[in-house]
């Protein structure tokens, strides 16, 4: 039964990121249009600026003071130049929410529940970006792809999977440390592994880390539900997951895939 809720819950977070990330593409579109129509507008009225100042050698020099102490006190200069790289400031970041929001909807994968070929190494690559705040502090990253092919299977579930490998490598690494994401085939399999350089699982636990609610952190770090999650959702996939560790030195999680899933029936 709790397999069940949990992929129950797991669908509805899905469906819900996948809904807001809708809801939150319908603003960035008007604000991205309006900083670019506003940049263009800028453009213009500093144009019209430097014309009236050409013309400034035939005013009064009345009026040529007057104007020269406006333009020392709002800066004219510094404005010219500051909202020029505010803008471009601010698209760059109207970019990245743009990102981060695509991010959510492969990552989600709007409430799909059916099987279809995916690549997996993409699929590694937007939960990396997903979990990226949780990672960038605290280690180094490096990714070992082989360019495998695309398998038969339902992507938000194995990016969950992916999710989790990443969230348990990230906590088992005290102050920094390495997260290594390699991938390979072998005959009708693909596998993809996550390594981290953290302090490893004692040999006792290893046979039970699958277990559901088995978990070493403290009570509120972890539900340990996410690994015999992991486990169900890869058997449901008709492949396996191995782990090697060693304590003080590390863990490595394997998955293995089928590139395609028999026929149903």
């Amino acid at each position: 039964g709790n397999q069940l809720q949990q992929s129950e819950k797991m669908a509805a977070i899905g469906q819900l990121a996948a809904g807001v990330a809708h809801e939150i593409n319908n603003p960035i579109g008007f604000v991205n249009s309006n900083l670019g129509t506003l940049q263009r507008y800028i453009a213009d009225l500093f144009k019209v600026i430097s014309s009236y100042e050409q013309a400034e050698s035939e005013l009064t020099p009345q009026t040529r003071s007057n104007l020269a102490e406006i333009k020392r006190q709002i800066d004219l200069n510094y404005l010219r130049e500051d909202s020029e790289s505010l803008l471009v400031e601010s698209l760059e970041g109207m970019l990245r929410v743009k990102h981060i929001v695509q991010d959510l909807k492969d990552f989600a994968h709007v409430d799909e529940t059916d099987k279809q070929w995916a690549n997996l190494e993409k699929g590694m690559d937007s939960t990396l970006n997903v979990v990226w705040n949780e990672l960038k502090y605290k280690t180094e990253v490096i990714k070992e792809y082989a360019g495998i092919v695309d398998i038969e299977c339902i992507p938000s579930q194995i990016n969950q999977v992916f999710m989790n490998l990443l969230m348990n490598a990230v906590q088992a690494i005290d102050k920094h440390g390495r997260i290594t994401v390699r991938t390979g085939q072998e005959d009708q399999k693909v596998w993809i592994e996550v390594q981290d350089t953290g302090k490893g699982i004692k040999s006792e636990h290893l046979s039970r880390i699958f277990e559901p609610f088995f978990t070493t952190k403290p009570v509120g770090k972890g539900t340990g539900l996410g690994l015999s999650l992991s486990y169900g959702i890869v058997s449901k996939h008709n492949g396996r997951i191995e782990v090697s560790s060693e304590e003080g030195k590390g863990t490595t999680f394997r998955v293995w895939l089928p590139i395609s899933q028999p026929a149903e029936g």
